[in-house]
């Protein structure tokens, strides 16, 4: 007979009925074929591959959003923060310390969440759900919706039982067992090898998707085996999901993110902070052959950004508050064929623990704080041009040797961007077709004539032209 798991038989002596359940399926399962995931998607499904993450908005602040402006600027899905039951607390990061997976945050309820799932979707934009699943809380206390809880304890859904054995905070990146065991930032660690554990998880994420969600963004995903989250992932109702994992990348760590990349799309954070590097230190000639030739991952399985909630409060990369290097480092994202594109969109801050303003609701963009960067008229039309240049190559790349790029898009789209401290007046080849265009950057019409098309930029600003806008 096999062993019985040393934790199974802790979880007998504290919860007999559900220890013996968990027993069975963990035989069954040993004894089961392994199941295979699909692979992931090239991009996330369908034709348009952005996503707009709404940093701590509120559900019915989303749903607005979707209407008005993001599904008709052509953005394929909005992601939203963690919907599930967290602490209690003003702080943004508490959304991050779940109590329970009921539907219960300060962001809204299950109805509100339900209601901006089926908004955004008539808009033709997919909801992607930020997911905690590696850990619960640090501390003890009463959930935002009035579960009672010790950082080891949440009755109904976890006991000790379902931690892992290392009780302690991570210090050694160089050691797997400390990475995907022990607790990160002192957060109780659950132990995703547990039926249990990968059962209550998949009750989650197929409860979001039963309700229209399009997919996940896995927090900490690095903290948890890869074949833990193949596991949960094939148990999905639907294997058509977006699944988008965070796994930092950090040199000689025991953990690397390309082993998740079986799992699905892995966010690739070099791309991020080495886009900083360049526009801040470096030259933008250098980002000829970005992406994949700089020993990133497949594109093809990579979602990428110019930051995120974590990093323009650490600094590791560019943030609203670096003005036009981050203006154009979105440009370049939208425009360059590496990745699937995630448009950060948070709000102001200098306190890094601040939560949202009026506590997630967005009256207006650029009012009471929010910044709203997927809504930055330079950057928001370069969803449109994504689209329009879907699926072609990068032709006929010029630069200056220095901050001034240019390039094409197939025969549908041409960028330059001048990255200069002074303005540059020059005659570009471009593989588009003779005619005329609207230059989605200035909103002024530019002539292609033979091939070429010619223009002044100011410093710091860019052109943009593609074949589905040729009128401003």
């Amino acid at each position: 007979m096999a062993t019985i798991p040393r934790k199974i038989r802790t979880a007998y002596r504290q919860r007999p009925a559900t220890a013996l359940l968990v027993l069975v399926l963990t035989l069954c399962v040993s004894a089961a074929l392994a199941v295979t995931p699909t692979r992931a998607q090239a991009a996330p499904p369908g034709s348009k591959d952005v996503t707009a993450v709404l940093f701590n908005w509120r559900f019915d602040s989303i749903a607005k959003e979707c209407t008005s402006r993001i599904g008709p600027n052509g953005y394929g899905y909005v992601q939203v923060s963690p919907p599930q039951e967290h602490i209690q607390g003003g702080q943004w990061w508490t959304q991050y310390q779940p109590v329970s997976y009921k539907l219960e945050s300060r962001l809204g309820n299950r109805a509100q969440f339900k209601s901006m799932v089926d908004t955004c979707r008539a808009a033709g934009v997919g909801v992607v759900v930020d997911t905690v699943i590696n850990h619960m809380t640090s501390g003890s206390g009463t959930g935002t919706g009035g579960s009672s809880y010790t950082k080891y304890d949440y009755p109904g859904t976890y006991s000790v039982a379902d931690m892992n054995d290392c009780q302690s905070t991570i210090n050694n990146y160089q050691d797997r067992y400390h990475v995907q065991s022990c607790e990160l930032l002192g957060l109780a660690d659950l132990d995703t090898g547990e039926e249990y554990v990968r059962g209550r998880i998949v009750a989650y994420m197929n409860d979001l998707l039963s309700l229209g969600a399009a997919g996940f963004r896995i927090d900490a995903a690095k903290h948890m085996p890869a074949a833990d989250l193949a596991n949960i992932r094939s148990r999905l109702s639907r294997q058509d999901v977006v699944w988008k994992q965070e796994a930092i990348y950090g040199a000689g760590e025991a953990v690397s993110p390309s082993e998740y990349l079986s799992v699905g799309d892995v966010q690739e954070f070099r791309y991020a902070f080495d886009l900083k590097r360049v526009f801040q230190n470096e030259k933008l000639a250098y980002l000829t052959n970005y992406g994949t030739g700089w020993g990133y991952m497949d594109g093809s399985r990579a979602a990428v950004m110019v930051d995120n909630h974590d990093t323009e409060r650490n600094g590791s990369t560019l943030s609203y508050k670096n003005g036009a290097d981050y203006t154009l480092a979105n440009v370049f994202m939208l425009a360059w064929p590496y990745g699937s594109p995630d448009v950060h969109s948070g709000y102001e801050f200098s306190d890094n623990d601040a939560g949202p303003p009026n506590g997630g609701t967005v009256n207006a963009c650029w009012l009471s704080g929010w910044k709203c960067q997927h809504a930055w008229p330079e950057i928001q039309s370069m969803v449109g041009f994504r689209n329009a240049v879907r699926g072609t190559d990068v032709r006929g790349w010029w630069d200056n040797g220095n901050d001034a790029i240019a390039f094409s898009r197939g025969t549908k789209g041409f960028v330059a961007i001048n990255h200069e401290g002074s303005s540059l007046t020059r005659t570009y080849s471009t593989s588009l077709p003779d005619g005329t265009y609207c230059d989605v950057q200035s909103r002024t019409t530019r002539t292609v004539s033979g091939g070429q098309v010619t223009a002044t930029l100011g410093p710091n600003t860019a052109l943009a032209l593609h074949a589905g806008k040729t009128t401003c």
